[in-house]
């Protein structure tokens, strides 16, 4: 009888086809790990001796018309920590703790649990940044016991006047989840990085950026950085020209934080394209608070009580007296204004059983220049019934009262448009005492200081209605002009022959001879009106909106100033405006 095999023929085929098979797999692996995938591993092997550190571009700078810088940057510090890969004992990791929180505003714990992750993880840590420069200097003294510690240079914002145009400006902060959730800025932010908050540090926050920067270091088994493999140099934001007139913002900013009440607002614009040389808000906030080195102390108080409430574009009154120009138009236009006319100011007049005051008694001879000088209120109330207010609410929608300027600011208000259209589309009466109110600028008329620049604007041009800018340009680090503002017209209000001819020459009289007697400055030619808002909750408003030129030339500048409570436009409002139109041009 023949032995039985233990291997027929088959199962010897089978082994074979097994030992060939997986003699490929390995021969495919080889491959794959020196050939296919080559460039992976080496990768992988490089980053085993490699540290990455990102650099923060600096951010780009925000001018004046006059290349003045507004908004600029300062050096500043992080500090990183990158990981030995071998021989670091406890002690040691608690004496760099400890060496560095005598430099640094962190907490020896802070600090010693940022470097215990690095260390289990392998990846440095960022141990202390925006820290300035005489700080970073001391911790610099310490590196020759610490291989490990890496100084990169970075740059902080800073915003060399304070408080100049900071509700233009806006300001910067860390970013917050809201922005992190819902725009797609992972490619190009980190969790610690600053984007704009309000302002132009917002609107154009992609502009300012830059691309942020990274190093790649090779590190021995110590930690210490031998060589740079590496540098991704940051490109800096682009630079941004305003149209602001560095004296005229800076004026307009200091006269109305000194004003009676410290609170208002002022707009000035360029009435021949709509550029804005100045906007200011008051109470205003300095936008360094938000920024300060990680070694400086800023009270929190400081950062979450600012007025970031801009009065410019969101505040709403009573335009008052100023409104009474609107009022003049309308009768001249529809032939009810006869200038020579004259009335008795007894400074009141009845009408439905009501009493409507005036401020003052102006007494007899009252005609259309001395009740536009006088700023008086019963000769008003007698053209404004004359006139009709269906026709003075169609020269209010002319010069676009009740609708926003279009300024590129958020949340700006359109005010409220008042008159007997209005009324009729809510299904409510309008009666004679509305009319009064109207014609001198009261009731539920509301606008805010930009719309009445850009009425003083439109009347300083002859019916001119710009889109108030302030953005004349935008260049990049390159030095490319990637913007360059176009001046937009919105509308032209034509009037009659000679309508604009006799409310220039009624609102030089204002300042020549009457209320605005104030703003008169020699040499110049400054057409204004005065105004006093009534307010029940406290002192009037005090308005004052006025246009200049030099030596009997076309108007460079128009202005509307507000002085919330400050009982009256001519004590209040009008000294602002002499000052900025003095600031404008040169005069001491």
């Amino acid at each position: 009888m023949k032995p039985k095999l233990f291997f027929n023929a088959n199962r010897l085929r089978r082994l074979l086809i097994l030992v060939y098979a997986a003699g490929a797999l390995i021969a495919w692996q080889l491959i794959n790990i020196q050939v296919v995938s080559h460039k992976k591993y080496m990768e992988a092997a490089e980053q085993n001796r490699t540290q990455t550190i990102y650099q923060t571009a600096p951010r780009g700078r925000i001018f004046t018309a006059d290349n003045i810088v507004i908004a600029g940057n300062l050096p500043s510090f992080s500090l990183y920590y990158i990981p030995r890969n071998r021989g670091v004992t406890r002690e040691y990791a608690e004496n760099l703790s400890s060496d560095i929180a005598q430099y640094l505003p962190f907490s020896k714990e802070d600090i010693s649990k940022k470097i215990n992750v690095a260390l289990k993880s392998g990846k440095d840590a960022l141990l202390g940044e925006n820290v300035s420069p005489p700080k970073m200097f001391a911790v610099s003294e310490i590196r020759m016991y610490y291989p490990e510690l890496y100084i990169v240079e970075e740059t902080k914002r800073y915003y060399p006047f304070g408080s100049f145009a900071s509700h233009l400006l806006g300001y910067v902060g860390t970013i917050d989840n809201k922005f992190w959730n819902t725009r797609n800025v992972k490619k190009d932010y980190r969790l610690n990085s600053k984007i704009g908050k309000n302002g132009i540090e917002q609107r154009y926050e992609g502009d300012l950026k830059g691309r942020d920067g990274e190093l790649i270091l090779e590190v021995d088994s110590v930690g210490r950085a031998k060589r740079r493999i590496r540098d991704n140099k940051w490109r800096a934001g682009s630079d941004i020209y305003t149209t602001l007139n560095f004296s005229v913002q800076q004026t307009a900013q200091t006269a109305l934080n000194r004003s009676l009440s410290g609170k208002g607002a002022v707009v000035v614009l360029n009435p021949k394209n709509g550029a804005v040389l100045a906007l200011a808000s008051s109470p205003d906030f300095d936008p360094n608070i938000f920024v300060p080195y990680s070694d400086e102390e800023t009270p929190h108080s400081q950062r979450t009580e600012i007025a970031e409430y801009n009065l410019a574009v969101q505040g709403m009154y009573p335009p008052a007296s100023p409104f009474k120009i609107i009022t003049a138009i309308a009768a001249a236009q529809t032939g009810r204004l006869n200038i020579e006319e004259e009335i008795n100011c007894t400074g009141k007049i009845h009408m439905s059983g009501r009493e409507f005051k005036d401020w003052k008694a102006h007494g007899e001879h009252i005609d259309f220049m001395k009740g536009m000088a006088e700023s008086c209120d019963v000769y008003f109330y007698n053209l404004g019934t004359k006139t009709g207010a269906a026709h003075i609410e169609r020269i209010e929608r002319l010069f676009r009262l009740g609708r926003r300027t279009g300024i590129d600011l958020p949340f700006e208000k359109s005010g409220n448009i008042f008159g007997p259209s209005k009324r009729a589309r809510s299904k409510t009466y309008w009666f004679g005492g509305d009319t009064l109110n109207l014609s001198i600028g009261q009731g539920e008329l509301l606008v805010t200081p930009i719309q009445m620049a850009v009425f003083a604007a439109a009347l300083a041009s002859k019916g001119k209605i710009w889109k108030p800018y302030y953005i004349e340009r935008i260049v990049s680090s390159g030095g490319k002009t990637t913007f360059e503002a176009e001046p937009y017209l919105i509308s032209q209000v034509d009037l009659k022959d000679g309508v604009y001819d006799l409310i220039w020459q009624s609102l030089k009289n204002v300042v020549d001879n009457g209320t605005g007697r104030v703003a008169k400055i020699k040499d110049i030619d400054v057409y204004g009106k005065t105004g006093s808002a009534q307010n029940p909750h406290g002192d009037d408003h005090g308005w004052f909106i006025a246009y200049a030129a030099k030596n009997g030339g076309s108007p460079d500048l128009a202005l509307a100033v507000l002085v919330a409570h400050g009982k009256g436009g001519a004590g209040a409002a009008a000294p602002i405006a002499r000052e900025i139109i003095k600031s404008y041009y040169g005069i001491e």
